[in-house]
């Protein structure tokens, strides 16, 4: 198992959107999550700086070969597509990301 962080900026006027989306995730959306090998997955929100922070747990062998799934799955694209728009991509982010990977520190079970 490996843990994941990542960040990415929200857009203020789309807080309350973003918010009732993830109040009702689609059920498909959940399911590719899970078949993906997702477990533990939160998304916190931190305002006034307007970021939001998710934290998964990977339990895959093969983390690339999972998010391709992922990626390539219409429900999951469909789900992208109306969060995508509330959402503020950091410049700093890596080739490829849309939210970007962090360093894990420090944990403690």
């Amino acid at each position: 198992m490996k843990r994941y962080g990542q960040v990415i900026g929200v857009r203020p006027d789309k807080i309350a959107e973003y918010k009732r989306l993830h109040a009702a995730v689609w059920p498909d959306v959940l399911a590719m999550i899970s078949a993906c090998n997702i477990r533990n997955y939160s998304i916190f929100l931190r305002e006034p700086e307007n970021l939001l922070f998710a934290s998964f747990e990977y339990h895959g062998t093969d983390f690339a070969a999972d998010m391709a799934k992922m990626a390539a799955d219409p429900v999951t694209q469909e789900w992208w597509s109306v969060c995508m728009p509330c959402q503020n991509p950091l410049a700093t982010r890596g080739d490829g990301e849309w939210w970007a990977g962090m360093e894990e520190v420090f944990h403690h079970d």
